[in-house]
């Protein structure tokens, strides 16, 4: 899809790759609209776009709550008059081992990781159905790999790695489009503001741990590659690069390298 003039919701648009997409997509004619819950931030974000000579709107959003995000969705449609792309990008960390995994922990992070983009694809179908769209979610190279300490974050990309290619054939006799996109290790504060890490010594998603002695192999070539590709640290900048390329080429996962 040509981005020139499209209309574009970026969820977790405060910080790091939410910002770095908003920032360069609005800086190839998008008009983007900004969606999280730190106003101050968002509004920070808007005016950089604004100052650059994009197109910015701020819709403050709590993912976790499905009226919230049907909101995001209805404003944007009322201000622009359409919506071609979501980014569904907002998410969140969390650490333990499985045997000791906080459910209320596990139970924030699922809302916010697969019910959110859920609430979001759902509400944003009827505005895409008459001329088409695009969706991307944002994955992890995580859900490639099976890394301890990290199996509840890993397990709600996994779901959404599944839930994204599902609807991709059902929504495609409606020319709506869903790619994934899987970000490897990234320079962002995402892992410092994951939750769960109380007391446990889990490397913060996407970080995989360093090898121990005795440590087994990966079980497949598959994991052994994609532990190697997450071990590349990527600026925000570069996966907003992949994002932007994954909008103009319409894969249906795209990946950093």
């Amino acid at each position: 899809m040509e981005i020139q003039n499209k209309v574009v919701i970026v969820t977790g648009a405060s910080e790091g790759i939410g910002e770095s997409t908003a920032k360069l997509l609005a800086a190839h004619g998008a008009q983007v609209a900004l969606a999280a819950r730190s106003v101050d931030k968002l509004n920070a974000v808007a005016e950089s776009i604004t100052a650059a000579g994009g197109t910015a709107i701020v819709i403050p959003t709590d993912m976790r709550d499905q009226a919230s995000v049907k909101a995001l969705i209805d404003q944007t449609k009322q201000h622009f008059g359409r919506i071609d792309i979501l980014v569904n990008n907002a998410g969140q960390a969390v650490g333990g081992a499985v045997e000791s995994l906080s459910i209320d922990d596990f139970q924030q992070v699922i809302d916010l990781n697969i019910f959110g983009v859920l609430y979001a694809i759902q509400a944003a179908i009827p505005h895409m159905r008459p001329d088409g769209g695009l969706i991307l979610n944002i994955s992890s190279m995580v859900s490639k790999m099976a890394l301890p300490g990290i199996g509840g974050y890993a397990s709600t990309k996994y779901m959404l790695n599944g839930l994204s290619l599902t609807a991709r054939a059902e929504l495609e006799k409606d020319n709506i489009r869903v790619i994934l996109v899987y970000p490897g290790r990234t320079a962002t504060a995402f892992g410092q503001n994951g939750i769960g890490y109380r007391g446990t010594t889990a490397p913060r998603p996407p970080m995989p741990p360093q090898a121990t002695s005795g440590q087994t192999a990966p079980p497949n070539a598959a994991q052994s590659a994609a532990q190697a590709a997450v071990m590349q640290v990527d600026s925000a900048e570069h996966v907003a690069a992949k994002i932007l390329e994954a909008i103009q080429n319409e894969p249906a996962e795209q990946f950093m390298h």
